[in-house]
């Protein structure tokens, strides 16, 4: 049947819907720094959250095309970057801009009642994963989500680390579409690896992590991908398959993409490989690693948003 032969229904409201949405708070304003894939996908992400709206995207190095995009969704647009973040009143601000700008950014909203989340490869922050340590998104005020390897192999080794005695090595190995990787992701490549070992290394206590990545060129373009090895000591096999699965269904819940497969333990050796695929908006399927980190973050200020909604109302 097509729609011009199905006449317009106006819905029944109750009164008490009516009620519920005039006393709902309302949604909290975000800034996103950075109009390339991750910010244009933030922008959708915060249109479609029922705490967070999209006021303003903003930056200094995107071209018109990628601006009017964002201004198509419904965003606020400029190119003066941070100087327009600052101005605009907003309480949750994103960074998809680069490592070297981000401690900028972070100086000029320290001082301001403002939620920083940092989608940078940069050390500044408190490192996040919604499944690891997600309350801390209640509290501190300079989230950092690591890297889209962080958010993908945390939660498998956050279950290894719970179902072992002690891990001493890690190593991962992630894999990228080259068509994923924007410029600025190409030029933060060493912060990337060196900022995703720290994580693997304060999160399991190993002696020793490596972090290696590869952006393939490969078609058609392979999803994102990234295998774990970890020598863990005490483990308890079946314990931790069950964590491992338990993982997998709270990350699907805001990646419903995300799988572990090949999950293995022969002697004190772990093995396991994470794949990511995007589900849904206007990523390609296999930018997997522009939708875990992106929807981790919108996911940790969710969290904050409704915090502080329960704050007010106490």
């Amino acid at each position: 049947m097509s729609h011009s032969a199905i006449a317009p229904m106006v819905p029944r409201v109750s009164h008490n819907a009516t009620t519920a949405r005039a006393t709902a708070a309302p949604r909290l304003k975000a800034a996103v720094i950075g109009a390339g894939m991750l910010g244009l996908d933030l922008a959708e992400r915060l249109n479609a959250s029922p705490v967070l709206s999209c006021e303003l995207v903003a930056s200094r190095q995107s071209s018109a095309s990628a601006l009017r995009r964002a201004a198509q969704l419904g965003c606020g647009v400029s190119t003066e970057g941070i100087t327009a973040v600052v101005q605009a009143g907003v309480d949750v601000v994103f960074d998809a801009s680069s490592a070297d700008a981000h401690p900028a950014h972070w100086a000029a909203l320290a001082s301001a009642d403002v939620l920083l989340v940092d989608l940078t490869p940069s050390s500044g922050g408190s490192m996040l994963t919604p499944t690891v340590n997600a309350v801390r998104a209640e509290s501190d005020r300079h989230l950092s989500l690591v890297s889209c390897g962080g958010q993908a192999v945390l939660p498998v080794l956050d279950a290894v680390v719970r179902n072992s005695t002690r891990v001493e090595d890690v190593e991962v190995v992630t894999t990228v579409a080259s068509a994923s990787v924007g410029p600025a992701t190409r030029d933060n490549l060493d912060e990337y690896l060196a900022i995703t070992t720290y994580a693997v290394e304060r999160l399991t206590g190993a002696t020793r992590a490596k972090v290696m990545a590869t952006i393939s060129p490969a078609l058609p373009a392979p999803a994102f991908r990234a295998q774990i090895t970890a020598r863990a000591y005490g483990i308890h096999t079946r314990a931790l398959s069950d964590a491992v699965e338990s993982a997998v269904a709270a990350v699907r819940q805001y990646a419903p993409g995300y799988r572990v497969g090949a999950l293995s333990v022969v002697d004190d050796l772990v093995r396991a490989t994470v794949t990511v695929t995007a589900r849904g908006g206007r990523l390609p399927s296999y930018a997997g690693n522009v939708e875990i980190i992106n929807a981790a973050a919108v996911t940790l200020a969710e969290r904050y948003a409704r915090s502080r909604e329960v704050g007010h109302r106490g």
